[in-house]
């Protein structure tokens, strides 16, 4: 069984979620746990901020509000500090730097591409103690240099200075949006999720009360995903994850027309023309495929070449 972590490494709540794991899963021999990117602040500075200043921005205060109901930020660090404490992770510090975690996340996607899900696990497990307990910051490189060698992952620091691992990292949060993941951490296993830093008890109910599910191939897991993020309203993320789709299969004519439907709702429409102009002539009683090209060509402003496409369609929906 292979179960997905989807976590921030700068979410207390992931590091306190993953001793509960382990306790959940430790009679068991059959799991393979395999950490995935989140970003629960997105738009934290590359150069790392002092916690203590950060708090004095109001849209931080304001986000940390939300995160936590009815508790003051500095209430909920204490609430945090407990918990943990009762978990083993100790002594406690808590977060000190307000930081980026992009390059943390890429490190971990290297990691479990080139040294396997052991390695990477214990990075994950180096990364949050180096930040959490040791106040440290994690988005400098000597530190991930420091904690990735200690994890075993010695050819991690040269990677991080190329380009290694970025696709495949963004891919990874596209992915995770595409699947609904909406909290860190949160447990996959297939298309069941729990979401949150649950209690030992709940995530062994969890895991015991999960369906069997048959196998997908990788490819028409990437189309579930690319439509999904269509419905996200984000089709540029769907052209990435179509991306390999559409150079392993460029004549399958699903591929060719959700890639359509992405180039037009990214305005890319010449792109869009290009892919639609030979479906209509390989698919003329295909009147989605009529709408489509004929709105395509409304909005490049050939309304009268749209016009026959888009009364043609019409027509067959009445």
């Amino acid at each position: 069984m292979r179960i997905e972590i989807w976590a921030d490494v700068v979410c207390a709540w992931a590091y306190i979620g993953k001793r509960r794991l382990e306790r959940a899963i430790a009679d068991r021999d059959d799991v393979e746990v395999v950490w995935r990117p989140f970003r629960i602040d997105p738009s934290a500075p590359v150069t790392a901020l002092p916690m203590d200043e950060a708090m004095r921005d109001p849209l931080m205060d304001e986000a940390l509000r939300a995160c936590a109901p009815g508790l003051t930020p500095a209430e909920n660090r204490v609430r945090i500090s407990e918990v943990a404490a009762a978990e083993g992770l100790g002594p406690w510090r808590g977060a000190s730097w307000r930081v980026s975690s992009h390059d943390a996340h890429r490190l971990l996607a290297l990691a479990h591409e080139r040294a396997g899900s052991a390695v990477q696990d214990a990075l994950a497990e180096g990364l949050m103690h180096a930040y959490f307990i040791e106040g440290r910051d994690i988005g400098d490189r000597a530190v991930l240099r420091d904690v990735a060698l200690r994890a075993g992952f010695a050819e991690g620091p040269g990677l991080l200075e190329t380009e290694a691992g970025e696709l495949l990292t963004r891919e990874l949060l596209l992915q995770g949006k595409a699947r609904k993941v909406r909290t860190s951490p949160s447990f996959v296993v297939g298309n069941q999720a729990l979401a949150g830093a649950q209690t030992s008890e709940a995530i062994g109910d969890f895991l015991a009360g999960l369906r069997r599910q048959p196998d997908v191939p990788a490819e028409v897991n990437r189309m579930r995903w690319a439509e999904s993020l269509m419905e996200e309203r984000d089709p540029l993320g769907a052209l990435t994850l179509l991306r390999p789709l559409l150079a392993d299969f460029a004549d399958d004519p699903a591929v060719r027309i959700l890639a359509a439907r992405a180039y037009f709702g990214s305005a890319q429409l010449n792109r869009a023309r290009t892919v639609l102009e030979p479906l209509v002539e390989q698919r003329p009683d295909d009147f989605y495929v009529r709408m489509l090209y004929g709105r395509t060509l409304q909005r490049l402003g050939l309304d009268a070449q749209a016009q026959p496409h888009l009364r043609l369609a019409v027509a067959a929906s009445d």
